[in-house]
């Protein structure tokens, strides 16, 4: 699950008197830049190009930027309990209640009150700053993780489990912040940006497949509990790293008068295809489980959906070292319905087959069109997200996606009670035909709205 022209507008070039390029560096040594001075640290940045490094691969190119190693190992310890907490949550509640039903409902009211508060907390963060919003906000989300834990443990009423889950809402879309904090660093230079949004999105395959064995060794090992515990030790841990790397922050905007993202043009069918691309993911999770447990093979389930994430990263960062071929508004679509098409596999194995092996083989294939759509996406947010209101339109994706995942989870618990586990691999696909509908009707909005600016510039002119 996955991480998207360049983003917001170019800054204006620098005088050459004041600004001068430095001189290329000597091959031999190949000194990594000076880190920016405390005084320029939200000046506009000049074009990466001329800040980093010749390196072996766009990655190390990448990584050359001063202070981008710092706040990514925050960022990575701070993503790592979002694949950790709703199963840990869900682990912890049916074994002391003794209901998957009511450990489902209050996942899913988190979930609910994440894509409602979610928004207002990046919106936050615009105005105010990272470090500013991100650390109270999380404090206030791990206060809720404990409530929750001693609720279950004390055999708290059920109403206080969802108002404890409820309240770590306010987690901080640390994603987007660092995606942010690439499009901040790596202004003018969309090559670059590409490679950066690729890895975030690898990022988010990674922990999104490592998160839930992780929670469910912590939980099954120890004791119930200690997936949340540990996924809130880590998650603090990681915001304050990441919160503590003030120089590669961006610039907050107090005062700005940029229109919400959601009315910015092209956003409504870009929100809409991150929408049907949440119910892939959430269908594929459910129907994938149900599968496994038809065959017998139920505990086999979650590393069977990793292949799926595994396919993704693997394709993430190899999509980053390549050069977009044409603009992300003409790639989307395809990418789009690469992934579209991919989604047939699993179908065809699973109704042809019906091997659990052949299923994880067609699920790794499938996965590997997940990652360009997704960083293509969000290249086209953040190229289309006001100045001024980059965390929040990112925000608003991730929410898309949330949203997406919990339709979808319900649309294919509802195929698979109702018709057959196999059928059921029948809504991902649909969900992505849906999402490629969109995205070409999007594409030909966008041309339409281009040639129309295009002869009102010739007519004026």
């Amino acid at each position: 699950m996955p991480h998207q022209p360049a983003p917001g507008p170019t800054p204006a070039p620098p005088s050459p008197a004041l600004d001068p390029l430095p001189a290329p560096p000597s091959p031999a040594l190949d000194p990594l830049p000076a880190p920016p001075s405390p005084a320029a640290d939200h000046a506009p940045n000049r074009s990466a190009r001329t800040r980093t490094p010749r390196g072996r691969t766009p990655y190390h190119r990448l990584f050359a930027v001063p202070g981008a190693r710092a706040f990514t190992v925050g960022n990575l310890l701070a993503r790592l309990p979002m694949g950790m907490f709703s199963v840990s949550a869900v682990i912890m509640i049916a074994g002391s209640r003794g209901s998957y039903a009511l450990a489902g409902a209050v996942t899913a009211t988190g979930l609910a009150a994440t894509a409602v508060v979610a928004p207002w907390t990046a919106r936050l963060v615009d105005r105010h700053g990272q470090a500013r919003v991100a650390v109270p906000a999380t404090l206030f989300a791990l206060l809720g993780g404990i409530a929750l834990v001693l609720c279950v443990r004390c055999g708290a009423p059920d109403w206080t489990l969802f108002a404890a889950y409820a309240a770590t809402a306010t987690t901080p879309n640390t994603g987007g912040m660092s995606r942010a904090r690439w499009a901040h660093l790596l202004k003018g230079d969309p090559a670059a940006l590409h490679t950066a949004n690729s890895f975030e999105q690898a990022a988010d395959e990674l922990c999104f497949m490592l998160g839930p064995v992780l929670a469910a060794f912590l939980c099954g090992t120890f004791f119930p509990e200690a997936g949340t515990l540990v996924g809130g030790a880590l998650l603090i841990t990681g915001v304050l790293v990441f919160a503590a790397q003030r120089a590669t922050e961006p610039p907050p905007q107090r005062r700005t008068k940029a229109p919400s993202p959601v009315l910015s043009p092209g956003m409504p069918p870009l929100l809409l295809c991150f929408l049907a691309t949440g119910a892939v993911f959430g269908s594929m999770e459910v129907v994938t489980i149900a599968f496994a447990d038809a065959q017998g093979h139920k505990s086999a389930a979650g590393a069977v959906l990793a292949l799926q994430a595994a396919g993704s990263c693997v394709a993430g960062l190899l999509f980053g070292t390549v050069r977009p071929a044409g603009p992300a508004e003409r790639l989307f679509p395809r990418c789009v319905a690469a992934m579209a098409a991919l989604l047939t596999l699993p179908l065809l194995a699973a109704w042809l087959t019906g091997s659990l092996p052949v299923l994880a083989g067609a699920l790794l294939v499938a996965g590997m069109a997940t990652a360009p759509t997704m960083v293509t996406g969000m290249t086209l947010v953040q190229a289309r997200t006001p100045e001024g209101r980059l965390n929040e339109g990112m925000t608003l994706a991730v929410t898309g996606l949330l949203g997406g995942i919990a339709g979808g989870s319900a649309a294919g618990g509802w195929v698979v009670e109702r018709v057959s586990a196999t059928a059921g691999y029948g809504v991902p696909l649909a969900a992505a035909t849906t999402a490629l509908l969109i995205a070409a009707a999007g594409a030909v909005l966008h041309a339409r709205r281009a040639a129309h600016r295009r002869a009102g510039s010739a007519h004026h002119a």
